[in-house]
């Protein structure tokens, strides 16, 4: 199947990926909207991958120049510098989606099922005031710096920040759905998955969990021959 005939079958399948049977108006209207943000998301996911992939590129590029060729890329380093701000405000806007981002549950464990949950939505709504702060500081310091430009490349000074209010749209986008448990109406099955009730946190800690209670269905040997002393 080529590229076009995939476009096609895309397109074909849109009106019964928005309007399931199971949805009413409102729901899709909620689910057009998720449509259009999960579509965009997919683009930036695969621009993303490319990023990476020319960060790379140069950087082996420069090296190679450097300690083989005995000269310098004069603009390596800044646009790989570029190319990794631009990064890191996409992987935020991933770490919100999937829940890898880094939290300290000890004591959060040790709290009632009701002060979880209240804690959880506390830590939702910070994380939209996060990627609202982005968003508004963003444009300001995209504005601002583009009359200025880059020494190497020339390019404006914008360019190196207009990743950083992308990024807090999508960290909103998805700190809203788990505001209000609408995960259900995003369409995964345009970034390749086909689940969406947990999250790669959750895999990893179902994962640790297992595996402890494997330990202690089966302990060590050292352990089990210090206990058949300790009874002799």
């Amino acid at each position: 199947m080529n590229i076009f005939e995939k476009l096609k079958n895309f397109f074909a399948s849109v009106p019964s990926e928005i309007c399931k049977p199971e949805f009413n108006a409102l729901e899709k209207v909620i689910s057009a909207i998720t449509f259009v943000f999960d579509c965009i998301y997919r683009i930036l996911l695969e621009f993303s991958k490319l990023v990476i992939l020319l960060i790379v590129i140069i950087v082996s590029c420069e090296v190679f120049g450097r300690l083989v060729l005995h000269h310098s890329i004069m603009w390596s380093e800044e646009v790989a510098l570029l190319l990794m701000v631009w990064t890191a405000f996409i992987a935020m806007a991933i770490g919100v989606e999937k829940g890898l981002h880094i939290s300290i549950s000890i004591f959060f464990n040790m709290f009632p099922k009701v002060v979880q949950v209240i804690i959880t939505k506390i830590n939702t709504l910070a994380t939209i005031f996060f990627g609202y702060i982005l968003v508004v500081y963003g444009i300001k310091l995209v504005s601002m710096t583009m009359s200025s430009t880059l020494p190497a490349t020339q390019w404006p000074a914008g360019t190196a920040y207009c990743m950083m209010p992308v990024g807090g749209v999508f960290i909103i986008y998805f700190a809203l759905l788990d505001l209000f448990e609408a995960k259900k109406y995003r369409h995964l099955s345009i970034e390749g998955e086909t689940g969406f009730d947990k999250t790669d946190q959750q895999i990893i800690e179902e994962m640790r969990a297992s595996k402890k209670e494997a330990v202690s269905e089966n302990p060590a040997p050292d352990a089990l021959q210090s206990e058949g002393g300790d009874n002799v």
